[in-house]
């Protein structure tokens, strides 16, 4: 009869936590400190190393709340979570990734994570955003060169430079293959033939003629880009190092992240972002955030990311600390950009459109594979 009991009055208990959780979305922070509190723990994939830095910053600020980051790039996360939930195995609480045309595909349509936008900021960022993923900042996957080489400014300025015969075996990239934000890189420049095709005739005086088998100019490019000996490499410190060091002899360009800059001092890089290049240098992509399915702290979950959008300060404070740096664009209208930054609006790159990418990943990704 006790236990009974007593089994009874512990369901009982159990009814108002069961309640907040069905409306954790609408919480404050302060509210969901309180049950966060009582999860202790709040895991993090994310895609970015500076996970470290927000780590200690949010145990500062949350005492109680251990923060587990590790850091995983966006391709591994979405194996890994796909691979453990069809195990029925829940252990991860946020994802910080990018590679959204795939999180759409097979994490958010599958029900396997989930978006929430924290109240406390949601009518400071735009509603392009918020759905159907939670963007925290733009980042950039863009051409590069070694302003200590070249102190004139960045040696190409046509994309189709890129092509010629003195650039051959000059020009780096992290495989596409292995790393989703460059296949997007590459998906997008088809996706803009028009554009790839004026540029073409700026730099050659001549109309392209595009292959037989292919769609556009732009998938012209990627055959002639891959043709005069692309550099394919497996990190990016590898391409930083090739393209930045400083001192070095007739170095390379590659399509890296701007944001990487950041690293010059303390690296003996010359990183520079090369910006007046036709038709445009790059791309900006999404950094998104999203609550894993079936979080182990869904609180903490959402404090996290609460947090990561920094507080009122025009920097966004230490939350937003790590990636307030020049290339990283917050999406927070509050947040001011690194002054050292070139401008959003000045920057010489495509904004991906998602859902087209999604659309074309596949294509461009046959290609590339008949082109290594």
């Amino acid at each position: 009869m006790f236990k009974t009991l007593k089994a009874v009055l512990l369901a009982a208990a159990c009814v108002p936590a069961l309640a907040s959780a069905q409306d954790l979305d609408t919480m404050s922070p302060a509210e969901l400190y309180e049950l966060a509190k009582t999860e202790k723990t709040v895991t993090v994939f994310s895609l970015s190393s500076r996970i470290a830095r927000v780590e200690k910053a949010f145990e500062e600020a949350y005492p109680g709340v251990d923060l587990v980051g590790i850091d995983l790039s966006s391709a591994k996360q979405i194996a890994r979570v796909e691979a453990e939930q069809q195990a029925g195995v829940y252990a991860v609480d946020v994802l910080y990734m990018a590679d959204a045309p795939v999180v759409l595909r097979d994490l958010l349509a599958k029900g396997r994570v989930h978006t929430y936008v924290p109240p406390r900021v949601a009518d400071q960022i735009e509603d392009r955003f918020k759905a159907p993923l939670l963007v925290h900042r733009l980042s950039t996957k863009v051409l590069m060169y070694n302003e200590q080489a070249y102190p004139d400014g960045s040696p190409i300025t046509n994309l189709w430079q890129l092509t010629l015969p003195e650039w051959s075996g000059r020009v780096m990239m992290v495989d596409p293959t292995q790393r989703g934000e460059l296949l997007d890189l590459l998906t997008v420049i088809a996706l803009h033939p028009d554009e790839m095709a004026a540029a073409y005739k700026a730099q050659f005086g001549s109309d392209i003629t595009v292959d037989s088998d292919l769609t556009g100019a732009g998938e012209q490019f990627i055959r002639n880009l891959f043709l005069n000996d692309l550099v394919l490499v497996s990190n990016s410190d590898d391409l930083n190092k090739a393209v930045g060091t400083k001192d070095a002899t007739n170095p390379p360009v590659g399509f890296g992240t701007y944001s990487d800059r950041r690293d010059n001092e303390d690296e003996g890089w010359a990183l520079q972002v090369a910006n007046n290049v036709e038709p445009a240098n790059g791309i900006l992509f999404p950094a998104v955030l999203a609550v894993a399915d079936k979080a182990p702290s869904p609180a903490a979950a959402r404090l996290l990311i609460d947090f990561m959008f920094g507080d009122d300060s025009a920097d966004g404070g230490a939350a937003f600390a790590p990636f307030n740096v020049p290339g990283d664009y917050a999406t927070r209208s509050t947040i001011a950009d690194d002054p050292d930054s070139v401008p959003l609006e000045g920057l010489k790159a495509w904004t991906i459109d998602t859902e087209a990418v999604a659309a074309n990943r596949a294509r461009i990704a046959d290609l590339i594979i008949t082109l290594q």
